[in-house]
């Protein structure tokens, strides 16, 4: 079970979150000054109490996310509280004073979980490429590739989504973004120079005439069929 952090500014004897009392974790509150933490009981999630101060509460979040705090971080709000929250507090939910015990119990589980998969390094890897999401560098059979932020924007792209034909348009628009004002010969430009950095491997950019673009996979040098 998850241990659990409350910091508020309630008396002890208050229970902040009264669902809290009915499940078996392990809970320990202490006044909602970020310098506690520092001496805080060892825990995996923080719930920050707002029902009182909306805007002390929305300040110790932000600067706990500014200093580096990982942990999931949920929010305590009552009902009329609700409207004020908003996503630049760098919460990862919110809670109402008057949840219940299960509604409780799923939204730690769930935020915890999302923290977990957000931190865990992924790598994709297919036809002798290895992308590395983390430190943005891919590789060609162990070699490293001299890419572009762009260029491994794009290689990134069409590895992730394998054997998928993409249009110019679609590729424009998920790696440059809709607000990018350039034609989709930007798409081709980049295409010829990450083929050009794979070298005898640039096969594994396909194209599919009138189409678009899609990243081919190889087992054994032979073309796996597309979907």
């Amino acid at each position: 079970m998850p241990q659990i952090l409350v910091l508020t500014n309630a008396p002890a004897e208050e229970s902040v979150l009264p669902a809290l009392e009915l499940l078996s974790h392990t809970v320990r509150q202490i006044p909602a000054e970020p310098a506690r933490l520092v001496s805080a009981p060892e825990y995996d999630i923080v719930i920050v109490d707002a029902r009182t101060d909306l805007a002390g509460a929305k300040s110790l979040c932000r600067l706990l996310r500014a200093t580096g705090q990982e942990a999931p971080l949920l929010l305590i709000v009552t009902e009329g509280g609700m409207s004020a929250v908003s996503g630049d507090w760098g919460i990862d939910d919110v809670l109402l004073s008057t949840a219940g015990p299960a509604e409780t119990d799923a939204r730690l589980r769930l935020a915890i979980a999302r923290r977990d998969d957000a931190a865990a390094p992924t790598r994709v890897q297919a036809s002798g490429v290895t992308i590395d999401e983390q430190s943005y560098s891919a590789k060609l059979h162990g070699k490293p590739l001299d890419l572009t932020y762009k260029e491994f924007q794009l290689l990134h792209f069409l590895a992730t989504h394998p054997s998928r034909v993409f249009t110019r348009e679609q590729l424009l628009s998920e790696v440059w973004g809709y607000d990018y004002f350039g034609g989709t010969r930007t798409v081709d430009v980049h295409v010829r120079r990450l083929r050009a950095k794979l070298g005898d491997a640039d096969q594994i950019i396909g194209t599919v005439r009138n189409v678009g673009y899609r990243f081919n996979v190889y087992e054994d040098d032979t073309l796996v069929g597309s979907r």
